[in-house]
């Protein structure tokens, strides 16, 4: 069951990296607790909730395919998270 480990450690990092990138920009940009940056950062924490709901669900019929979606779906809100952090900037 590796992979499920490395798939909730990919979970953490990468919204974990968007979240800190987030503080960075803000950072640069002397925008401190901006609307754009805390709207992102909720983005962020409601994706990994779900995320991790999702696979923690045990009632799936191919496990593997399931567990393919959530990684698939992480890269996806991923790319849009960051898409929204590179307008900020």
């Amino acid at each position: 069951m590796a992979s499920i480990r490395d798939l909730k450690k990919d979970i953490n990092y990468v919204l974990g990296d968007i979240i800190e990138a987030v503080y960075l920009a803000e950072a640069a940009n002397d925008k401190q607790d901006s609307k754009e940056g805390s709207a992102i950062i909720d983005s962020a924490i409601t994706t990994f909730d779900e995320l991790i709901a999702k696979v923690n669900q045990k009632d799936v019929e191919n496990r593997k395919k399931h567990l393919d979606g959530v990684r698939a779906e992480l890269e996806k809100k991923a790319n849009g998270l960051i898409e929204k952090l590179n307008k900020m900037a």
